[in-house]
């Protein structure tokens, strides 16, 4: 921390051609542009896999949480620029995964809008998250891994997190999510899911909201696990095991025979009436697959 004031201090108020080369002078030179120009500025941070998009824009942005700090922190717990350096975690441990080529790669894009007042004080944030790479939350590649969540959900940091939301102990147990590996060794998931706690706390998530969000995850976990089997000599599929299907409509507040109906048996409109249409083990297979993922990227979307 001492290291990066003493660099913030470098740059602050320079010109580019004043100072070597770094993230920071574009950045300085975008908010001064804002300042005086009284203009909206855009940075574009691009590149390919493992260029490190991800973590030069947390540089950004903790350099406009120290340079635009506002002084107005009494009687206040967590101050904004707090709040906006919390939202990384969260969304790091939703949208970020191994891939081939990199341990912690941002699988989805993100629009961070940053506010300011009038003097140039940070006055607020949102973030639009857009296109989520869906197929990963029920398939990987041999040495990839789904997103980082899944894996803390496991871990002992918080030991009533797998009794609340009706996880075992074993990864293996969770189809969706244990395809390719399981581990990564720059990654201390225990520890991750600390950050990933705390910052659901800093950001004023209430206790219920907070919890909704572990046991929906845990509802993507568990759907991997409902199966179906034939009906007879019909092709209509039915339930083979209720076990897990009922762990995964209690998650996520619905009701188990509802749940299922809906996709041995959903109901489609045609014209101005509702048919029920029957499926087969496969098509209910994948309307399983279907719900995790949707369910998955709305839960990214509305976090």
């Amino acid at each position: 921390p001492i290291y990066t004031v003493r660099v913030v201090g470098l740059y602050l108020g320079k010109r580019k051609n004043e100072v070597p080369p770094h993230l920071w002078a574009v950045t300085e030179t975008a908010y001064r542009n804002m300042l005086v120009n009284k203009k909206n500025q855009s940075m574009l941070i691009t590149g390919e896999s493992g260029a490190g998009k991800t973590e030069n824009t947390k540089k950004v942005i903790a350099y406009l949480a120290m340079v635009a700090t506002s002084s107005k922190k009494a009687g206040k717990k967590v101050s904004l620029e707090d709040q906006i350096v919390a939202t990384n975690p969260i969304m790091e441990s939703y949208g970020n995964a191994k891939t081939s080529r990199n341990d912690n790669s941002s699988r989805f894009g993100k629009f961070i809008r940053i506010h300011f007042n009038p003097a140039g004080k940070l006055a607020g944030c949102d973030i639009q998250s857009y296109l989520l790479e869906k197929s990963r939350i029920t398939q990987q590649q041999e040495v990839e891994r789904s997103y980082h969540i899944f894996y803390q959900m496991l871990q002992p940091y918080m030991p009533e997190l797998k009794p609340k939301c009706l996880l075992t102990d074993d990864i293996f147990d969770y189809f969706f999510v244990s395809q390719g590996k399981v581990n990564v060794e720059s990654i201390d998931d225990n520890e991750e899911l600390e950050f990933t706690d705390n910052a659901f706390d800093v950001l004023g998530f209430s206790t219920d909201e907070k919890w909704n969000c572990y046991k929906i995850t845990a509802a993507v976990m568990t759907l991997g696990e409902v199966h179906f089997k034939q009906k007879g000599r019909d092709e209509q599929a039915e339930p083979d095991d209720y076990e897990y299907a009922k762990k995964a409509a209690h998650l996520l507040g619905v009701v188990v025979d509802d749940f299922m109906k809906a996709f041995c048996k959903p109901k489609i409109k045609v014209g101005a009436e509702w048919v029920t249409k029957g499926q087969n083990v496969e098509q209910a297979t994948n309307a399983v697959g279907a719900i995790a993922r949707s369910t998955y990227n709305l839960s990214l979307i509305h976090i």
